[in-house]
């Protein structure tokens, strides 16, 4: 797995569709509820014509922490619900999520820094479950 400032990443040894149900499996796993879908592809190819790869967008929650972000910021509203995206680049499978942790600290408010960060450790593990046997460490039998 692969973090920057934006996002979780790992590529997924499983194709599209199964990725979709395992990250919707391993979110469920963490808590979190699925409230918005978005499928890019459709989208693009509807309002712009433009042919794509798949490419789906969870919007993701995690009701006791968004709870607990908005009683400290009701402003953070506005970042949630979590992303989760699949899609599929130059053949592989690719999932995101967002990083909490990041978006929560650009808030500047201290007591936020504690729900990015669970929920940061959350979506890692999301992420992690969705990378496949193959393409973890000594899955390969070494």
């Amino acid at each position: 797995m692969k973090e920057t400032n934006v996002a979780f990443e790992a590529v997924s040894a499983l194709n599209f569709a199964e990725a979709v149900a395992q990250v919707r499996k391993a979110l469920a796993a963490e808590g979190f509820g699925v409230l918005t879908e978005m499928d890019v592809q459709a989208t693009m190819k509807a309002k712009l014509g433009i042919e794509g790869e798949p490419y789906l967008i969870l919007g993701a929650c995690h009701p006791q922490s968004a709870h607990r972000a908005l009683a400290a910021a009701p402003q953070v509203g506005v970042l949630l619900p979590c992303n989760v995206a699949v899609s599929v680049e130059g053949g592989r499978t690719v999932v995101r999520a967002m990083n909490p942790e990041s978006v929560m600290g650009i808030v500047g408010i201290p007591e936020l820094a504690a729900v990015g960060a669970s929920v940061g450790a959350a979506l890692r593990r999301v992420v992690v479950a969705c990378e496949g046997p193959s393409l973890k460490p000594g899955a390969d039998g070494a």
